[in-house]
C-alpha cells in the first residue's frame, strides 16, 4: 500500500545520466561564490576603515586594493596539474 507508484515507465539508469550542465551549474555558482565573497570583504574592509577609524579614505583605498589583489592572486583558477 505505501507503493502506489507505476515505476513501468522509468528509463532511468544508474550512471548513464548526462550531468555536464549540472556539472557546469555546480561551477557557475562556486565561481559566483567565491568572487562575491571577494568584494563584499573589499568593500566592507573599505567602509570599515574609513568610518570606523581616523586614517583616512586614501588608506581605506589602499587596503581594499591590497585586499582585492591578495584575494584574486589566492582565488584565481589555478592551471591543471595533469599536463
Amino acid at each position: 500500500m505505501a507503493d502506489q507508484h507505476d515505476h513501468s515507465n522509468d528509463h532511468y539508469v544508474h550512471g548513464e545520466m548526462d550531468i555536464h550542465q549540472h556539472e557546469h551549474s555546480y561551477e557557475l555558482f562556486a565561481s559566483l561564490t567565491k568572487w562575491g565573497s571577494l568584494h563584499i570583504a573589499t568593500v566592507l574592509i573599505f567602509l570599515v576603515i574609513l568610518t570606523c577609524t581616523k586614517l583616512g579614505f586614501f588608506t581605506a583605498l589602499i587596503a581594499a586594493v591590497v585586499v582585492s589583489a591578495l584575494g584574486f592572486m589566492l582565488l584565481k583558477k589555478k592551471p591543471d596539474s595533469s599536463h
